[in-house]
């Protein structure tokens, strides 16, 4: 299984990014896909969580700003993010799971290899 995430770069307060993970090895549609992110010195965090049905998940500090959306037809997931602020600055992960949870990380088996993203002030 691959989880292949980009997308991820250098954008000022207030822009937007689209990030994209092309995942492949799974049978894509039968999985929960999730992006979490990690800035440095802190923990890994739950961003947003889309399920096979389309069913939508997000973190409370992203909620209104970012968009999680899934083509199962191209076995890809996306993270539309608006209105960046500096406290978005992190690694991104993608992430393909069949927890219960899709908030928790334990819900997820694969894991990507991460895209930075840094919004500057």
């Amino acid at each position: 299984v691959q989880l292949q995430a980009s997308g991820g770069g250098l954008v000022q307060a207030g822009g937007s990014l689209r990030l994209t993970c092309a995942a492949s090895g799974l049978i894509f549609i039968s999985y929960t896909m999730g992006w979490f992110r990690q800035a440095p010195g802190k923990e890994r965090e739950f961003v947003a969580a889309i399920r096979w049905s389309g069913s939508t998940y997000y973190g409370d500090s992203v909620k209104g700003r970012f968009t999680i959306s899934r083509d199962n037809a191209k076995s890809t997931v996306y993270l539309e993010m608006n209105s960046l602020k500096p406290d978005d600055t992190a690694v991104y992960y993608c992430a393909g799971g069949s927890g219960q949870q899709p908030e928790t990380m334990r819900s997820y088996a694969y894991w990507g290899q991460g895209t930075q993203v840094t919004v500057s002030s």
